[in-house]
């Protein structure tokens, strides 16, 4: 058996289907993955994994309908030589040039899991501009035509499909809510928070929507009662159309209330030195950091909006506030400053529930088992 997958950057391959791969390659399958980008050294790694990768062009957020269609049968035509039994995308773009192509090159089996619904779907404070509510239409009119062509597709949370196909009346064959991609519990081990000097902190590319705004005014806030606390995102700029822009970043860092540690390698290490991990974003899938914070053990302060409400239970690993409400987030803070015994109480308690819900073992054999499920 042959399966493709087709995702946007080859790094997304390393961090979000390794696992998957590895036990595909296990079971026999081969396995070839399709990128936008060409990273000689993240190539090399999906081939130490047993996979086959290979580029194709397409621009991540580009809207250009004619190289869409340009791109979209030279994508068809690198699957038809690949041939393979069953075609698997992620992501937005990939999911629907991805299934165009899919279907262009005769593949019967292909299937979509949808991470998050992304920009156009996330709600703000303000009005959505003209420009958003436009992008939206169209993304959503182009998953009305390619949706119903694949055998199944797969969301993270029931927000996100109830959002996306019953509002729109998205006719598609079948579907189903598989939960987190999951965490190696192993590996992100049960460690004991911090709770002399607090450290805040996010692993968030620089976005408006994962709720940096937010964390930032929160983090001033807080810091006039207890100059004390850290804060810190982990994170990059990115350009998203609601990335933040550089002259901000260089506003933040010259005020100083929150230290920006641009990308890092070792994400682990960061969430260990964390007390409490805080993503106050506007609407998420289910966010893997959130999962790898809790299977440390640390408390979590998130929003009350999709697919960050599957990963705090209020009161008992954490503290699950409004989105876009900076008071509050900073209310979370304090209560574990004032109380920081609630720090390792509710970090075991994250650590508990990422056993129940995020082992990374159970979330890719539930993936697998779809994919390679009977016709």
């Amino acid at each position: 058996m042959k399966i493709l997958l087709i995702g946007n950057q080859a790094s997304t391959i390393i961090l979000f289907r390794k696992k998957v791969i590895e036990q595909l390659v296990s079971r026999g399958v081969s396995v070839h993955v399709l990128t936008m980008d060409y990273d000689s050294e993240k190539f090399h790694q999906i081939s130490q994994l047993g996979a086959i990768p290979e580029q194709y062009h397409f621009s991540r957020s580009g809207m250009n309908p004619l190289s869409d269609m340009i791109n979209t049968f030279a994508l068809s035509k690198k699957i038809r030589n690949i041939n393979p039994d069953v075609v698997f995308s992620f992501f937005p773009k990939p999911v629907i040039f991805g299934t165009l192509a899919a279907k262009l090159a005769g593949v019967k089996r292909i299937y979509n899991l949808l991470e998050g619904l992304g920009f156009c779907y996330t709600a703000h404070l303000k009005k959505d501009s003209f420009k958003k509510q436009i992008l939206k239409n169209v993304q959503t009119f182009l998953y009305k035509v390619t949706l119903p062509r694949s055998k199944k597709v797969l969301f993270l949370n029931r927000d996100d499909y109830h959002d996306l196909i019953v509002q729109n009346k998205i006719a598609i064959a079948d579907a189903e809510v598989i939960g987190g991609i999951g965490v190696n519990l192993n590996e992100y081990a049960y460690s004991l928070p911090a709770t002399n000097t607090l450290h805040f902190g996010m692993v968030s590319r620089l976005l408006v929507e994962k709720g940096v705004r937010e964390f930032v005014q929160a983090a001033k806030l807080v810091k006039e009662k207890y100059p004390a606390a850290r804060f810190s995102i982990a994170g990059a700029i990115d350009d998203n159309p609601g990335g933040i822009t550089r002259e901000q970043l260089d506003v933040w860092k010259k005020e100083g209330h929150v230290e920006f540690l641009g990308q890092i390698s070792n994400v682990k290490g960061y969430l260990t030195d964390l007390s409490v991990f805080v993503l106050p974003s506007y609407r998420e899938g289910i966010p893997r950091s959130t999962q790898e914070a809790m299977s440390i053990g640390r408390a979590v302060i998130t929003t009350d909006v999709p697919g960050c409400r599957e990963t705090v239970r209020h009161g008992a690993n954490g503290f699950m506030i409004p989105p876009w409400n900076v008071e509050a987030l900073a209310d979370a803070m304090t209560a574990f400053i004032t109380d920081p015994q609630q720090i390792v109480l509710m970090g075991q308690e994250s650590r508990r529930i990422a056993e129940e819900k995020f082992d990374e073992n159970v979330a890719t054999d539930k993936l697998i088992n779809i994919l390679l499920e009977s016709k």
